[in-house]
Parts: C-alpha cells; sequence; structure tokens
C-alpha cells in the first residue's frame, strides 16, 4: 500500500509557499510562468498613469504630481535586479503611486475621493491632500528604512528608527520648497499644485502629517519588514555569489543586523 499523504503531487513546489509567507518579491522557482508581484504592480501604476494623462484637470499640476512615479518607476525597474525590493514595499509604493496619480488626474482640491471623504465626515475642505501628505510620510518611511537596513550600518542600531523618521521629515520640508518655488514661479498658476484651500497653517499640517506618517509606519510595519527582509535574504542565498550585494545587510543575513548599537 502506498500513502498519497507522504508526498507532494507532482509538480508542486514549496518555494512558492515560502516566498508568499515571507513576503518577499523576488523571483522563485515556483513562480516561472506566472506574472511577479512587482511586475503586476508595475503594469496597474503605468496603466493608471497613462489613464489619468489622457484628459487631466490641469496638465501642468499633473506633471508636477506624477513626477515622481515617471522618474521612479522606470529607476525601479533597472536596478531590480541589483536591488531587489520586498513585496511588502512593493505593494506600499504602488498604492503611494495611485494615490499621487488620482491627485494629478482631478487636482488634490477636487477628487472624487477627497470630496467623498469630505462629505461623509462633514469636513469643510477636501481632506485629499491630507491623505497624500500622510503617506508622503507613511511609504517613504518604509522606503529609506529598507535602504538603510540593507546598506548602511544602522541595521539594528537604536539610532534606525529616529534617522528613518528625520529623513522623511527632512524631505516633506523640502517638497514645501518645492510648492513655495512653484508659486515663486507660477503665481496663481500653482494654486491646484498648491491646494492650501484657504488654510494658512497648510504647511504645517503637511510637515505634520508626513512626520505621523513615518512614525506611524515604523510602530506598525517594522516586524512584518524585517521578516520580509529576511526572507528575501534567504531567498536570495542559494544564489550565492550572484545574491545582490544590497542583501548583505538584511535580517538573517550575513551583513551587521541584529546587532544592537
Amino acid at each position: 500500500m502506498t500513502s498519497s499523504a507522504s508526498s507532494n503531487p507532482p509538480g508542486s513546489s514549496t518555494s512558492s509557499d515560502s516566498a508568499v509567507e515571507s513576503g518577499s518579491a523576488g523571483p522563485s522557482a515556483g513562480s516561472r510562468g506566472r506574472f511577479s508581484l512587482p511586475a503586476v504592480l508595475v503594469i496597474v501604476v503605468a496603466a493608471a498613469l497613462i489613464v489619468s494623462g489622457i484628459d487631466p484637470y490641469d496638465r501642468a499640476t499633473w506633471l508636477m504630481e506624477t513626477f515622481w512615479i515617471i522618474l521612479g518607476l522606470p529607476l525601479a525597474v533597472l536596478v531590480w535586479r541589483r536591488f531587489p525590493l520586498t513585496g511588502l514595499l512593493c505593494c506600499l509604493l504602488a498604492l503611494h503611486a495611485l494615490i499621487l496619480v488620482h491627485g494629478g488626474q482631478y487636482t488634490y482640491a477636487r477628487t472624487p475621493v477627497g470630496e467623498w471623504l469630505r462629505d461623509w465626515f462633514g469636513l469643510a475642505r477636501n481632506p485629499y491632500d491630507r491623505v497624500g501628505h500622510f503617506a508622503q510620510g507613511f511609504v517613504p518611511a518604509v522606503l529609506v528604512r529598507e535602504i538603510m537596513v540593507r546598506r548602511s550600518p544602522l541595521s539594528g542600531s537604536r539610532w534606525l528608527a529616529p534617522m528613518v523618521v528625520c529623513g522623511c521629515v527632512a524631505f516633506s520640508a523640502f517638497f514645501e520648497m518645492i510648492e513655495w518655488w512653484a508659486a515663486l514661479i507660477g503665481g496663481s498658476a500653482a494654486d491646484d499644485f498648491l491646494a492650501t484651500q484657504g488654510d494658512v497653517w497648510d504647511t504645517q499640517w503637511d510637515m505634520f502629517l508626513a512626520l505621523v506618517g513615518a512614525t506611524s509606519a515604523l510602530l506598525l510595519l517594522s516586524r512584518v519588514h524585517d521578516r520580509q527582509l529576511a526572507g528575501l535574504q534567504r531567498q536570495f542565498a542559494a544564489a550565492g555569489p550572484e545574491c545582490p550585494p544590497s542583501l548583505s545587510g538584511a535580517p538573517g543575513g550575513p551583513g551587521p543586523a541584529g546587532r544592537g548599537r
């Protein structure tokens, strides 16, 4: 007698299951012949970007809001083999891109999602720009953390979280300077890009929400992120010398991760 429970069915693969559990977005033996998560996200974001650019409310505003996607999407594809990202970060970047696309298509003060939120919560203004600036801290926090863990001596250090938050707030402040420069150059034509909606404290709100977003991301996602970084390292460990050098400092890898400082 033979037991069918003692072996996996022909053609089954446990590597794909472990890749899903670890959340890594890199290639696996079980994913060959199928679209990977990063490829699907790239297609979704690219399609949304193209559709939003067909007839945006204001072309100049659309270009300024989606500039980061136009720059970042090809860059991520070009460096992917050398610097693959975790599945968590890929999903967050795609979500942030869709937030930017929606704001660029309609302008932040006129987005349908923001109008729905305004009516639902009984607000005096369209809050979509608040959502965008919260995301401007939340998503980059995971991006900066992943880069620092994998490419800096801060991996495993108690200084990692403060430096991530400082980096995100610094970028938010730099973005406010970009808005200031846009106002100086474009005058009233830059109103749609600024999306202040008459709030004299809009700049302070933007930076504060980025701070809250970055802090929230670290509090909520750090453990999940560490597990995915470790899974990504294990996934590529079998590649030996072909393992991307950017993974050497990831948790569970041969780098300095896990050492408290």
